[in-house]
């Protein structure tokens, strides 16, 4: 009786993971994607300026919001970047795309399709990468003490205007590749103290203003391990506390798939972290995924393709907006975990 009862338990155990990983959208564990679904993302932020200009997307020749057509096609996370204030003199744009209310709107539209959330700040008015991390014009004239103190009000207050019209992100990203620092000239590389307090107040700005939402530091080191490991140990060493190491794998910039599955393997053993792919452009996407999933100790948490609905970035629509082959790879990935 006792055996026919374990085989019960087993069973039933063995269908709740089943559905969990082959059901698109399935709620997913941010931290343990070997007993769940992993994390299957993507960076839409560019689709209300397409809509806005006309753009609409079809599969098979018939018309869908682009979150069903993600959802439908094993997609459970959406990556969206926001600016300070994308409407200043040089900003990202004047018509406040990637602003606040913009990605409110569009953070509302991703809890209605039922997926999960990751809300990127950029700490600047327009592009922050490894060559540009520009001060928002509002925070120009600061000192060091009073930048800090800006960017953990920003964040706290950011995240509680989510937090109360019911839209907090799974996921906060604090900053946007910053593996040459942020929020320059103060927070360059050259002085980890400095780059150190503005991420430690980064964090205690989402510790507040989100207190569910996992951390994540998003390097652009993808297959650079002596790079990574060199960031990694100074700001952990000036406590900087986070839950999700987030990489960039670009091949142009970041090497082969060996140096990316090279690079992973090592911080997973080497640090506590769980680890995401946060941003990815090319056809390799499935080779990408069997990375990230059998890292070391279950630390892979998922991917995130940048701009898929841009023709010359996700490769999985044309410039029609219809769906290409690729986007059919996306289902099978995830079922075989």
């Amino acid at each position: 009786m006792r055996k026919a009862r374990s085989c019960c338990l087993i069973l039933f155990l063995g269908a709740i993971l089943l559905l969990s990983t082959a059901v698109p959208g399935a709620e997913a564990s941010l931290l343990n994607p070997q007993t769940a679904a992993l994390l299957i993302g993507a960076d839409i932020s560019w689709v209300p300026q397409q809509e806005a200009e006309g753009r609409r997307f079809f599969v098979d020749g018939v018309e869908k919001d682009i979150l069903t057509i993600l959802w439908e096609n094993g997609f459970n996370l959406v990556r969206l970047r926001l600016f300070n204030n994308p409407t200043a003199t040089n900003g990202y744009s004047s018509k406040g795309y990637c602003g606040l209310a913009s990605t409110l709107t569009m953070a509302k539209r991703v809890q209605q399709a039922g997926m999960k959330f990751l809300l990127d700040f950029h700490y600047s008015d327009t592009w922050a990468d490894p060559a540009h991390q520009i001060k928002p014009a509002a925070w120009r004239e600061l000192g060091f003490e009073a930048l800090t103190n800006a960017v953990f009000h920003y964040t706290r207050d950011t995240l509680s205007e989510f937090a109360r019209q019911g839209l907090t992100p799974d996921i906060v990203q604090v900053g946007n590749e910053v593996s040459n620092g942020l929020l320059w000239p103060e927070g360059k590389s050259d002085n980890f103290d400095q780059l150190a307090a503005l991420l430690r107040a980064g964090i205690s700005g989402v510790r507040t203003g989100a207190p569910s939402a996992k951390v994540m530091i998003h390097l652009a080191w993808g297959g650079q391990n002596e790079k990574s490991r060199w960031y990694l140990d100074r700001i952990l060493q000036r406590g900087v506390e986070f839950d999700i190491l987030g990489q960039s794998y670009y091949p142009r910039w970041h090497g082969t798939l060996q140096d990316l599955k090279a690079n992973l393997n090592d911080l997973a053993q080497r640090y506590r972290q769980s680890i995401m792919v946060v941003e990815y452009s090319t056809p390799d996407q499935r080779e990408i995924h069997d990375i990230v999933r059998v890292l070391p100790g279950g630390k892979g948490n998922g991917t995130c393709i940048w701009e898929p609905t841009h023709p010359g970035h996700g490769n999985l629509f044309d410039r029609n907006g219809h769906a290409l082959p690729a986007l059919k790879e996306y289902p099978s990935v995830k079922s075989a975990l």
